[in-house]
Parts: structure tokens; C-alpha cells; sequence
């Protein structure tokens, strides 16, 4: 199953969607496609699209996906992560009117450079990144936070 998050951006992102129904459309998708779309309004014979999905049905999503198709928000690349997904993330462009500002693409620059992700831009083919996660072997997300965590911690014991 792929799980497709746009996030809740009060922006359309039909983009990404037009372009998942495309490699359906041409059988290189065949797997069950299941969008959290957000504010983002899209019909399709194919996809079971939620505006937004309570946070039980999202993490069940989450468990059982094999592939995670997401916008460049950080929560969603990390969400992706912390599950060991298979991670795809296309940024949301402001050209589009998907967002303020192109912010996403450094965010998806960084963690791709990194070799967490594979991301999806506008002048990539789907098809061949599609083909890539199914060999792609993520590097293993370990967060900091325990460690954040316990320096605050220590600042306020001893302050």
C-alpha cells in the first residue's frame, strides 16, 4: 500500500496527485493508493482520498504502508522515518501557488543529500524514482531529542 500525505497546508497540491494518477493511469502503480489530501480537492476512481484522517487511522496507515509519498513538511518526512518508511517527497513550489515560499526544497535537498529520502521534483520521472524505492535502502533516522531533552533538563536542575 502507499500512503500519500499532503499535510494540511491551506494550499492545493494537486500536482503531486495529477502525477500519481498518471503512473496508475500507465500500470506503473498498482498497489492501493490512499491520500490524506488536506485542503487539497481532488477526485479519483483509483486513490481513496481523505481530507484528513484521525490520528488512529493515520498511524495504522503509517504501519501498514510500504511506501510513503509526501510533501517537504518535516513532520511528514520525519513521521516517514521514525517508521522506517520508504520515504518519496515531492516539495510543495510557490511558482504553483502550493506555498508562500520554496522553503521545501531545501528541506527535501537536506534530507536527500543525507540519504534518508528519495525526492521527487518537478523535472524528475516518476516512473524511474518509483523504480529506485524499490531497491533504496534509507539511512536509519535517529533522533536527537533524549539528548535535547536531557540538557534542558539539567540547565533547569542546575539554574
Amino acid at each position: 500500500m502507499i500512503l500519500v500525505t499532503l499535510g494540511t497546508q491551506d494550499k492545493q497540491f494537486k500536482r503531486l496527485l495529477d502525477n500519481i494518477q498518471k503512473e496508475i493511469d500507465a500500470g506503473n502503480i498498482k498497489d492501493r493508493v490512499v491520500v490524506q489530501a488536506g485542503y487539497t480537492k481532488y477526485n479519483s476512481k483509483d486513490m481513496e482520498i481523505f481530507d484528513l484522517i484521525d490520528r488512529d487511522k493515520f498511524n495504522d496507515l503509517i504501519n501498514k504502508c510500504d511506501l510513503l509519498i509526501t510533501h517537504g513538511g518535516v513532520g511528514s518526512i520525519l513521521t516517514g522515518l521514525k517508521n522506517n518508511k520508504k520515504v518519496i517527497v515531492c516539495p510543495r513550489l510557490s511558482k504553483y501557488k502550493e506555498h508562500i515560499n520554496d522553503h521545501q526544497v531545501q528541506i527535501v535537498d537536506n534530507f536527500y543529500s543525507s540519504g534518508y529520502i528519495l525526492k521527487y521534483c518537478e523535472e524528475d520521472n516518476l516512473k524511474e524514482i518509483l523504480k529506485q524505492a524499490k531497491k533504496f535502502k534509507p539511512k536509519k533516522y535517529i533522533s536527537n531529542t533524549d539528548n535535547f531533552i536531557k540538557i534542558i533538563e539539567k540547565f533547569i536542575n542546575e539554574n
